[in-house]
């Protein structure tokens, strides 16, 4: 009998380690987090190893992905945003190379669990409010009140603008997490497509082969978009009110 779609998306122990009432086990959530830091950290390593003048692969995905959060950061943040590149930086290619490995058969997309982005999110949420705050002091409250707006309008729009700033945190979250579950889920389902119809399962192979390009775009986008929200939020911690 076909598995079920959502089986993939199953937590796995595989290490059970029990803290009193906490359940502290290692599982394949966190072996694919830690294979996800592996692979980066060893990309990076390899790729600005040598640093020649006329790069090899590893060093020009090195640079281009250095380049390209430095350029986003730059653009979206301005100058005062430089000093946060590492995270941002870290935070982008862990989310895109564990969406990517998410991709390879019998792997674990982790970034398809609502705790673990939400997790993210709450990071993002927490750093860039504690930012704005010792940037602006009491300032940053000007966030909160739309420039230009009728002053009769004020007490809804700042109850509106209020919501949206502590929606954050899930819209960014249940974005990522739930393009790569439903993405994953389709596959799955056209992958059972093909094993029942064999040979006879020709569309189904066709779509297949497209939902996994269009997922690898999807994985790719939803990196940079976390990402780049990420950034626009750092830019209202520095900017309140504009």
């Amino acid at each position: 009998m076909a598995s079920s779609p959502l089986e993939q998306f199953v937590v796995n122990p595989i290490v059970e380690i029990q803290a009193g009432s906490a359940d502290l086990s290692f599982t394949n959530s966190s072996l694919f987090m830690a294979i996800t830091v592996g692979v980066v950290t060893l990309l990076m390593l390899l790729g600005m190893r040598h640093r020649a003048l006329i790069p090899g692969r590893l060093q020009s995905v090195a640079e281009l992905s250095y380049g390209f959060i430095s350029d986003m950061i730059r653009d979206n943040v301005g100058p005062r945003g430089r000093v946060y590149f590492p995270f941002v930086f870290t935070m982008f290619m862990f989310l895109l190379f564990g969406n990517l490995l998410g991709m390879i058969p019998y792997s674990f997309t982790f970034t398809s669990h609502i705790v673990v982005t939400f997790i993210l999110a709450l990071v993002v949420f927490i750093g860039v409010t504690v930012i704005g705050f010792a940037a602006n002091g009491p300032k940053f409250l000007k966030l909160f009140i739309p420039e230009g707006a009728p002053v009769f309008l004020l007490p809804l729009l700042i109850v509106i603008e209020v919501i949206s700033y502590f929606v954050r945190p899930i819209s960014l979250s249940l974005r990522l997490f739930a393009n790569m579950m439903a993405g994953h889920t389709m596959l799955k389902v056209f992958g059972g497509f093909v094993l029942v119809l064999g040979a006879a399962g020709v569309l189904p192979i066709l779509i297949t082969v497209a939902l996994t390009g269009l997922e690898v775009v999807v994985a790719i986008l939803q990196a940079y978009v976390f990402t780049i929200l990420s950034c626009l939020y750092l830019n209202d911690a520095f900017h309140p009110g504009h």
